[in-house]
């Protein structure tokens, strides 16, 4: 099969070269994996790259490649895109229509100890993304933003629509600092640009960093799971068939400019330039402590918990408004928190032997 199934909004439709690759940035990553397996799978070429740091456990990493490897379509580079000789090679070497820029330093705690990874990952290397973009004219950049941006936002559900000035993290404030990069080259250079905020995703082949994670790992080993701001926290997670779903929806559908945009009422989620934003979120969220007996059920084990105070650079509730990518591309999410933890304990389970 080489064709993706995608629903066409009031956007402009691009019709892509199945000869062509698609570029996938951070494709050893958790979600660059998924999304670069399912193109695979759908018959498309793919070319990823990826710096496979130690942030996280690096055999996982390796392993998810091993998995794309199979696929004859699929050629890798491991890059830092840092650098900007090695990423102007490879778009020297392939031409591209669409560039899936997926990689960057996750992690919102990690920011604390670690700043200049942030600078050097998100921005200085989005920067390079950005030119290689422009020069060799990409007719569709699709990046990697951040619920995180939302920062010291309280009005739930968090929409596109609403300003996103405060954030309280440097990793969100990188991540606000790429779509304020990318609608400048949207503007300036005429590159469609979407970016995508998203909302906790997980899964199968998940990041070690995070809660599903981390919880499960404890829970299996008999250690203690440590649960922040006494438990009193909501997220909206999003389960990684969910998020790929919608990526797979939007990326044949570049933006075009909103001709009824107003300066004197400035929209955030769109622009005059061929530039938008999108909630990837399940818009149902869920409170730590539903979440942690959803994990005890599938697992059929009782956490032992210890109760902390809220971490400096997190946020006490995340919830998505999803209406804008529900209405343009008719995207719904499918999975209810206890299928996805289920898929993902089955796969923590055999992956490490439990």
């Amino acid at each position: 099969m080489n064709h993706i199934e995608v629903v066409s909004p009031k956007e402009g439709k691009l019709h892509m070269d199945l000869h062509k690759p698609v570029l996938v940035t951070g494709a050893a990553g958790f979600i660059g994996f998924h999304i670069s397996l399912r193109l695979l799978r759908a018959g498309w070429k793919v070319t990823g790259v990826d710096n496979i740091n130690d942030y996280y456990d690096v055999r996982l990493k390796q392993d998810r490649l091993s998995l794309l490897a199979e696929y004859p379509g699929f050629n890798f580079f491991r890059v830092d895109l840092s650098d900007q000789h090695s990423i102007e090679d490879i778009f020297q070497k392939y031409s591209f229509d669409l560039v899936v820029h997926l990689a960057a330093q996750a992690g919102v705690r990690y920011s604390l100890l670690n700043p200049a990874a942030y600078i050097k990952s998100n921005i200085d290397a989005f920067l390079n993304v950005l030119e290689a973009c422009r020069q060799n004219k990409v007719k569709h950049l699709v990046f990697a933003s951040s619920s995180s941006v939302y920062g010291g936002n309280e009005k739930i559900p968090f929409s596109v629509h609403d300003n996103v000035d405060h954030p309280v993290s440097l990793y969100a404030a990188t991540k606000k600092a790429n779509e304020l990069m990318a609608h400048s080259y949207a503007h300036l250079y005429e590159i469609p640009c979407t970016g995508l905020r998203f909302f906790t995703v997980y899964g199968p082949w998940g990041r070690p960093d995070m809660a599903p994670f981390i919880f499960t790992r404890a829970i299996l080993e008999g250690k203690p799971i440590r649960i922040f701001n006494q438990g009193l926290m909501v997220r909206d997670f999003t389960y990684i068939d969910d998020a790929v779903a919608a990526v797979l929806r939007l990326i044949h559908n570049p933006p075009l400019p909103n001709p009824r945009w107003d300066g004197l009422h400035p929209d955030p989620g769109s622009s005059f330039a061929p530039f938008k934003l999108y909630n990837i979120g399940n818009n149902k969220p869920v409170e730590l402590l539903e979440f942690v007996s959803t994990l005890e059920d599938c697992l059929q084990i009782k956490a032992v918990k210890e109760f902390l105070p809220m971490q400096p650079g997190d946020v006490r509730a995340t919830c998505a408004d999803i209406e804008d990518i529900a209405r343009d591309f008719d995207f719904h999410p499918k999975t209810p928190l206890s299928e996805g933890i289920a898929h993902f304990v089955d796969w923590y389970k055999q992956y490490y032997g439990f």
